[in-house]
């Protein structure tokens, strides 16, 4: 938005310009969007959102102080807003005042301005969801197309009504590829997102039980991921699983539809073969490619495919060496004193992504698996059902000792039959982990966001000291 002047920036959000920026920025637009005016850099445009605690508005006059290009709130915060613009010295740079009676609505309808402007120098634009693996897939379509395109994705969790809107802002305007993630809590959200990104590329990696106390049924899950197919304009192409039922009913005869799946048989995208050296052999339209990822995780190979499609609509041809950079805390792989690999995976935690962590650790561990679980949340009614099945997977798997953290999580101890304990919290968790371990461990920690089990990791990490 840089080149953009104070008008324009107001007229693309719907905003009222009450105040132009001066100095320097008189004849700039902002860098980017900001909605932490503790975040605040000189060029930034600070969007003042109600909050838990506080509402953002209120600390306008701060974003302003800190040498913010201007502020977007709404008009109950304008009057203190131009107070504080009226304080600064006339030199100062900066100092627009946006007003928008809904400044969350501003912020989207300028993000989608920005995006069409983007699009107008031929910019592409993915949107990937999914009931797992959607990051890690963000991820390595993002490190494909960074090799061939200049390539910008969602930062760590701006993937919702807010955090897309700024992914989607601090995008240059020289970006040739964006690559946004999108979250879904609820019917509407995934169309909500849509509707701002405007993708020319989507992705669904999956549909599992995921948020099943708000939705209710897989059908009502696969229906809220495919309000991406519903959202996206004709010609569009759409990633999805092979043979998929649950989204083979969303599916539109006007949109380019690319499948990805294990059997090269049926899938447009699929993996032929692991090499012995880890390079991987996919089959794509008829035709092979080989590449050499970073990772090995079965999961990921399938987001792999999942990106390899996504990249192959883009007009790209994935090849050779791929260095994947995941998310923080998706499975993160430290080692520690005594021989202890921590996989640390607990960013979220879903029955899917359970059973494939426990897979990876139960593949790669060269000697005691232990399992560090906690509660998998908006499961609903079949919460303590699919918590058991999660235990006997573990079982199955040959994980040796199960560490369950959290009143749900204590399931799947019902399943599981060797070495278990319980905790009621991550702190209890942390405490009790550190008398169980023995030399060459690998240690899997997962659980749903809210059971904060990164505490867990960080002490562990900290009492092995790393």
């Amino acid at each position: 938005m840089r080149e953009w002047s104070a008008a324009r920036v107001a007229g693309a959000a719907g905003a009222e310009a009450i105040e132009h920026p001066r100095g320097e920025d008189s004849h700039t637009g902002p860098l980017r969007a900001v909605i932490d005016s503790r975040a605040v850099t000189r060029g930034d445009l600070f969007v003042g959102l109600p909050g838990e605690r506080a509402h953002g508005g209120e600390h306008a006059a701060e974003a302003l102080r800190a040498g913010a290009w201007g502020v977007l709130v709404g008009p109950e915060h304008a009057g203190a807003a131009r107070a504080a613009r009226a304080s600064l010295s006339e030199q100062a740079a900066g100092g627009a005042v946006l007003a928008h009676r809904d400044p969350l609505a501003a912020l989207q309808e300028l993000a989608r301005s920005w995006r069409r402007e983007l699009g107008a120098s031929g910019a592409k634009v993915v949107g990937i969801t999914g009931s797992t693996g959607k990051t890690s897939t963000k991820d390595i379509l993002a490190a494909i197309a960074g090799s061939h395109r200049r390539t910008v994705a969602s930062p760590q969790n701006y993937n919702t009504e807010i955090g897309l809107p700024l992914a989607l802002l601090g995008a240059p305007a020289d970006t040739e590829v964006l690559v946004l993630e999108m979250a879904m809590r609820g019917a509407g959200q995934i169309a909500e997102l849509t509707a701002i990104a405007e993708p020319d590329v989507g992705v669904i990696v999956n549909v599992g039980p995921v948020h099943l106390e708000l939705l209710g049924s897989l059908e009502a899950i696969a229906a809220a991921k495919a309000e991406l197919i519903a959202g996206m304009a004709a010609g569009s192409a759409i990633v999805v699983p092979v043979g998929d039922p649950l989204l083979r009913v969303h599916l539109r005869a006007d949109l380019n539809t690319i499948t990805f799946g294990d059997r090269a048989d049926a899938a447009d995208v699929a993996l032929e073969q692991v090499l012995s050296d880890g390079s991987v052999l996919i089959r794509a339209h008829g035709r092979e490619l080989q590449l050499q990822p970073s990772f090995s995780q079965a999961h990921n190979l399938r987001n792999l495919l999942a990106a390899t499609a996504a990249a192959l609509a883009l007009g790209l041809e994935p090849g050779g060496p791929l260095h994947v950079r995941f998310s923080a805390l998706r499975g993160e792989r430290l080692e520690l004193a005594d021989g202890v690999i921590l996989i640390n995976d607990c960013y979220n935690a879903n029955p899917m992504s359970m059973r494939a962590a426990i897979d990876d650790l139960a593949g790669t561990a060269p000697a005691r698996r232990v399992a560090v679980l906690g509660d998998m949340l908006e499961l609903g009614p079949d919460s303590p059902r699919l918590h058991r099945e999660v235990g006997l997977h573990a079982a199955e798997r040959g994980v040796d000792l199960l560490l369950a953290v959290g009143p749900l999580a204590a399931e799947m101890r019902a399943e599981f039959e060797g070495e278990s304990y319980g905790a009621a919290d991550a702190e209890a968790a942390a405490e009790l982990l550190g008398t169980l371990l023995d030399t060459g461990d690998t240690v899997l920690v997962k659980g749903s966001r809210g059971v904060g089990l990164e505490r867990v990791a960080e002490k562990l990490a900290a009492a092995q000291g790393r």
